[in-house]
Protein backbone atom coordinates (compact mmCIF):
# COMPACT_ATOMS: atom_id res chain seq x y z
CA UNK A 1 0.00 0.00 0.00
CA UNK A 2 1.21 3.50 -0.81
CA UNK A 3 0.02 6.24 1.55
CA UNK A 4 0.30 9.83 0.32
CA UNK A 5 -0.45 12.87 2.46
CA UNK A 6 1.04 15.80 0.61
CA UNK A 7 -1.27 18.43 -0.89
CA UNK A 8 -2.65 21.20 1.27
CA UNK A 9 -5.93 21.51 -0.65
CA UNK A 10 -8.55 19.03 -1.72
CA UNK A 11 -9.33 18.44 -5.36
CA UNK A 12 -7.06 17.60 -8.24
CA UNK A 13 -3.76 16.10 -7.03
CA UNK A 14 -1.02 18.69 -7.10
CA UNK A 15 2.67 18.41 -7.77
CA UNK A 16 3.50 17.17 -4.25
CA UNK A 17 1.04 14.28 -4.51
CA UNK A 18 2.16 13.38 -8.02
CA UNK A 19 5.80 13.39 -6.91
CA UNK A 20 5.06 11.20 -3.88
CA UNK A 21 3.11 8.74 -6.04
CA UNK A 22 5.80 8.56 -8.72
CA UNK A 23 8.50 8.09 -6.11
CA UNK A 24 6.46 5.46 -4.27
CA UNK A 25 5.78 3.47 -7.43
CA UNK A 26 9.47 3.56 -8.40
CA UNK A 27 10.45 2.47 -4.88
CA UNK A 28 8.03 -0.46 -5.07
CA UNK A 29 9.12 -1.50 -8.55
CA UNK A 30 12.83 -1.43 -7.63
CA UNK A 31 12.12 -3.74 -4.69
CA UNK A 32 9.66 -6.08 -6.37
CA UNK A 33 6.72 -4.84 -4.29
CA UNK A 34 3.15 -4.60 -5.54
CA UNK A 35 1.07 -1.58 -4.65
CA UNK A 36 -2.44 -2.88 -4.19
CA UNK A 37 -3.92 0.52 -3.35
CA UNK A 38 -2.89 4.16 -3.18
CA UNK A 39 -4.51 6.01 -0.29
CA UNK A 40 -4.33 9.79 -0.12
CA UNK A 41 -5.12 12.49 2.40
CA UNK A 42 -4.89 16.25 2.39
CA UNK A 43 -1.93 17.45 4.44
CA UNK A 44 -2.73 19.53 7.51
CA UNK A 45 -4.57 17.43 10.10
CA UNK A 46 -1.85 16.30 12.53
CA UNK A 47 -3.75 13.32 13.94
CA UNK A 48 -3.77 10.49 11.40
CA UNK A 49 -6.80 8.92 13.12
CA UNK A 50 -8.80 12.00 12.08
CA UNK A 51 -8.01 11.55 8.36
CA UNK A 52 -10.25 9.52 6.10
CA UNK A 53 -7.33 8.07 4.16
CA UNK A 54 -5.42 6.94 7.24
CA UNK A 55 -8.57 5.31 8.57
CA UNK A 56 -8.65 3.38 5.26
CA UNK A 57 -5.04 2.28 5.87
CA UNK A 58 -6.04 0.95 9.29
CA UNK A 59 -9.07 -0.80 7.82
CA UNK A 60 -6.96 -2.59 5.21
CA UNK A 61 -4.40 -3.55 7.85
CA UNK A 62 -7.12 -5.03 10.06
CA UNK A 63 -8.39 -7.18 7.19
CA UNK A 64 -4.90 -8.55 6.60
CA UNK A 65 -4.58 -7.09 3.10
CA UNK A 66 -1.45 -5.05 3.87
CA UNK A 67 2.04 -6.17 4.82
CA UNK A 68 3.86 -2.88 4.20
CA UNK A 69 2.89 0.77 4.12
CA UNK A 70 5.00 2.94 1.85
CA UNK A 71 5.20 6.58 2.90
CA UNK A 72 7.38 9.33 1.46
CA UNK A 73 8.63 10.52 4.82
CA UNK A 74 7.64 10.30 8.49
CA UNK A 75 5.82 13.65 8.55
CA UNK A 76 3.27 12.25 6.08
CA UNK A 77 1.99 10.11 8.95
CA UNK A 78 2.14 12.97 11.47
CA UNK A 79 4.19 16.18 11.56
CA UNK A 80 7.19 16.54 13.85
CA UNK A 81 5.11 18.77 16.15
CA UNK A 82 2.89 15.71 16.74
CA UNK A 83 5.58 13.01 16.60
CA UNK A 84 3.88 11.08 19.42
CA UNK A 85 0.93 10.48 17.06
CA UNK A 86 3.31 9.12 14.42
CA UNK A 87 4.86 6.78 16.98
CA UNK A 88 1.41 5.65 18.09
CA UNK A 89 0.42 4.80 14.52
CA UNK A 90 3.67 3.07 13.56
CA UNK A 91 3.50 1.03 16.78
CA UNK A 92 -0.08 0.05 15.90
CA UNK A 93 1.05 -1.03 12.43
CA UNK A 94 3.92 -3.08 13.92
CA UNK A 95 1.51 -4.73 16.33
CA UNK A 96 -0.44 -5.89 13.27
CA UNK A 97 2.65 -7.20 11.48
CA UNK A 98 2.91 -4.29 9.04
CA UNK A 99 6.21 -2.68 8.14
CA UNK A 100 6.56 1.07 7.40
CA UNK A 101 8.95 1.95 4.59
CA UNK A 102 10.01 5.45 3.53
CA UNK A 103 10.32 6.10 -0.19
CA UNK A 104 12.24 9.40 -0.14
CA UNK A 105 15.82 8.55 -1.15
CA UNK A 106 17.62 9.87 1.97
CA UNK A 107 15.30 7.76 4.15
CA UNK A 108 14.65 4.79 1.89
CA UNK A 109 17.18 2.61 3.69
CA UNK A 110 15.44 3.35 6.99
CA UNK A 111 12.18 1.79 8.05
CA UNK A 112 10.33 1.15 11.25
CA UNK A 113 12.58 3.57 13.09
CA UNK A 114 11.68 6.09 15.74
CA UNK A 115 10.96 9.04 13.45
Amino acid sequence: MLYVCADRARGTPGEATQCAQTEGRAFAQERGLTIAEVVTDTYGEPDPAQRKGWRRVRQLVQTGHVTEVLVRWPSAIAPESAHELRHRETAWLHDHGVRVRYTWAPLSSKSDEAW
